[in-house]
């Protein structure tokens, strides 16, 4: 086999986010159709227009030993604890080089995050200003580092093939799945460590975004505030957690005889050269990147069933996503469930491609794809039909199913998956 060509699949998932404390329990509640997005209690919160967002269904310290977690920043605390269960969920029963079925030196870890340690940033530097320079922690470069989360988790897992962290805004966890998936194609692994994590429930990253026009304020509705497609939607709504995929040759998951969840077809990558935060208005990158997946793998449209949008709520970004799928795809877009998950666990910024690769690969694995919520009234630029108001059920048979990731920046990142 040539060493560019190796087989990639899925064989472990993990999750912590607005839905659960764990991929079931996320999956539970995408399919059930449930929002995760609640009002803000902190007290910072009753100065801001924005007092919503889709916090973390679990709290790490009810997972995570205490002297752990003070020593992580949350986005590092939620892939850690992503990581364990994808970790064990894809057989494995001990750090690499303790567990013989895996060579340290043939593992690596991609964990994305968009914006990195922000709340130690932020907080520390409180404690800066209102303490002096004594009440800083000695941990604050080590957790406010973009790269920490893939880092400690390289560490729980004994990586030695690579640690990376993709930052690309929104597009980032897809972006490291993708590169986990070079990186075993390539036969650099044989065994990586992939997702996306985020942690930015803060009242600086709130208030910038609010000010930017960028996200919902409807504070009054906040299960009904996170509305892909509908005609009232008013803009995304933050969330927080984390989504890790363990991604293995197709030789070494055979060989240790592991559960295979899913194939990696491949990916398109592209970028709009249009504006820092604003969406090109046709879709023409988005397009590109379908384009050159589909020219990649030599992806046979009429297999692809489902579709994880990046729909994020936003006016202008939802619209410019379906014109790119239909240019593309043309009829055969009318037989793809499209789901908008971000309806229910609102936008995790970097993580949420790692969070949707999770749900693009259950849909796969349990054939079905989890509803768009909170559609009132379809946008007229929207195809009826297109978006899967309840959960739909997938055909059985060899199909397709495609996440897609778009980023301030114009990131585009589009993936196949196979089961």
């Amino acid at each position: 086999m040539s060493p560019t060509n190796h087989t990639v699949v899925v064989t472990g998932i993990g999750a912590t986010t607005p839905l659960g404390g764990d991929s079931a329990s996320t999956w539970e509640g995408l399919i059930a159709g449930r929002s995760g997005v609640t009002p803000l209690k902190q007290d910072w919160a009753t100065e801001l227009t924005v007092r919503i967002a889709a916090q973390i269904a679990v709290e790490p310290l009810e997972v995570l030993p205490r002297p752990l977690a003070r020593k992580l920043d949350r986005s590092a605390q939620f892939a850690l604890i992503a990581t364990r269960e994808a970790w064990a969920d894809a057989g494995f029963t001990a750090k690499a080089g303790e567990d013989s079925s895996v060579d340290p030196d043939r593992l690596g870890t991609v964990i994305a995050s968009g914006i990195g340690g922000v709340t130690t940033l932020l907080d520390q530097y409180d404690n800066l200003k209102n303490s002096g320079p004594r009440k800083v922690s000695p941990h604050t470069v080590p957790m406010l580092m973009p790269n920490s989360p893939s880092a400690n988790v390289g560490l729980e897992v004994n990586a030695r093939a690579g640690v990376h962290t993709p930052v690309s805004a929104c597009a980032s966890g897809a972006e490291a799945v993708g590169y986990a998936y070079e990186m075993i194609r390539s036969g650099r692994a044989d065994v990586v460590v992939a997702g996306g994590t985020e942690a930015a429930i803060h009242p600086l990253p709130i208030a910038a975004f609010a000010n930017m026009m960028a996200m919902s304020k409807n504070n009054d509705d906040p299960e009904g505030a996170s509305r892909p497609y509908d005609k009232g939607r008013d803009g995304f709504v933050l969330g927080e957690g984390a989504g890790v995929v363990i991604l293995e040759s197709a030789e070494h998951a055979a060989k240790r005889g592991a559960r295979v969840y899913a194939e990696v077809l491949g990916q398109g990558l592209s970028s709009d050269a249009h504006h820092i935060a604003q969406p090109e208005p046709t879709g023409r990158g988005i397009a590109a990147a379908l384009e050159q997946l589909i020219a990649a793998t030599g992806l046979d449209l009429a297999q692809i069933a489902h579709l994880n949008a990046h729909a994020t709520s936003t006016p202008q970004g939802d619209v410019a996503e379906v014109k790119a799928l239909r240019k593309v795809l043309g009829d055969h877009l009318d037989h793809v469930a499209i789901s908008a998950t971000k309806s229910m666990t609102g936008h995790l910024l970097g993580g949420a491609g790692g969070i949707e690769t999770v749900a693009t690969v259950l849909a796969l694995h349990h054939r079905i794809a989890p509803p768009t919520i909170n559609i009132v009234e379809l946008d007229d630029e929207i195809d009826p039909g297109l978006v899967s108001t309840e959960a739909r059920k997938l055909p059985e048979g060899p199909i397709v199913a495609v996440n897609n990731s778009f980023g301030f920046g114009g990131h585009n990142v589009v993936m196949a998956f196979k089961a």
